[in-house]
């Protein structure tokens, strides 16, 4: 019996001295992330806490203007391309070929900007498009005539992935060679941008001069509609 009151003693005093302990460690979590569950709350709506208790490290703080920028680039390069591909899906142009290349190239622009999104906030950032965000990632805020022929909508094509790659480049160089570096964001656009932009380059710089070669006869048509077959393929 003394046994039992004595091992039941010592089952008392761990459990409270566990207690006590993860009082200690909640207590300490509480003090390092806010005052109070409210200030909290709104420093997230307003994106102004103060708040250690978030996901944001390295040289995010100041690179994140430049990612923005370079969103709104990705949406603004999506919107041209789409309007591409209206203009020669309609009777008048009829080119299904070119059609596909400027949808896919929307679609794609598209969703890089919402890959971006997600990567920053996944680092605790916040995207606001109501702040316009001035950077060399930016694109021109001059507007391009996008009512063009096939060849020129080729050229057009090309000057936007230049952009987007020279976008690209800024930003991981930002993020490499900054003050505050920031190794994971330059990891991520080297694996999910660089690359891809780079074969983008390449692959329209091709179509525009195999075209041009094509249309160097007294009557293109033939040579442009035997192209437009071939984009339909690719």
């Amino acid at each position: 019996m003394k046994s039992f009151i004595a091992f039941a003693l010592v089952a008392s005093l761990c459990a409270l001295a566990q207690a006590n302990e993860e009082g200690v460690c909640r207590n300490s979590v509480v003090s390092a992330c806010g005052s109070s569950s409210f200030s909290a709350l709104t420093g997230f709506f307003t994106g102004e806490s103060t708040s250690i208790c978030n996901a944001r490290f390295a040289g995010i703080e100041s690179i994140e203007p430049e990612v923005q920028a370079y969103i709104n680039s990705q949406l603004t390069k999506s919107y041209e391309y789409l309007l591409l591909a209206t203009h020669f899906n309609s009777y008048q142009k009829n080119r299904p070929g070119f059609q596909k290349l400027y949808q896919g190239l929307s679609d794609r622009s598209f969703d890089d900007s919402i890959d971006l999104i997600k990567k920053i906030t996944s680092r605790g950032g916040i995207v606001d498009f109501n702040t316009r965000h001035e950077s060399p990632a930016s694109v021109s805020t001059q507007r391009p005539t996008l009512e063009v022929d096939e060849l020129h909508s080729l050229a057009l094509a090309l000057d936007n992935e230049k952009q987007l790659a020279t976008g690209a480049t800024h930003v991981h160089t930002r993020a490499t060679h900054a003050a505050l570096r920031d190794p994971e964001l330059a990891h991520y656009l080297e694996e999910s941008f660089l690359p891809k932009q780079a074969d983008s380059v390449r692959k329209l710089s091709g179509y525009a001069n195999d075209l041009a070669k094509l249309m160097k006869v007294p009557d293109p048509s033939l040579s442009i509609y035997l192209f437009d077959e071939f984009l339909q393929k690719q």
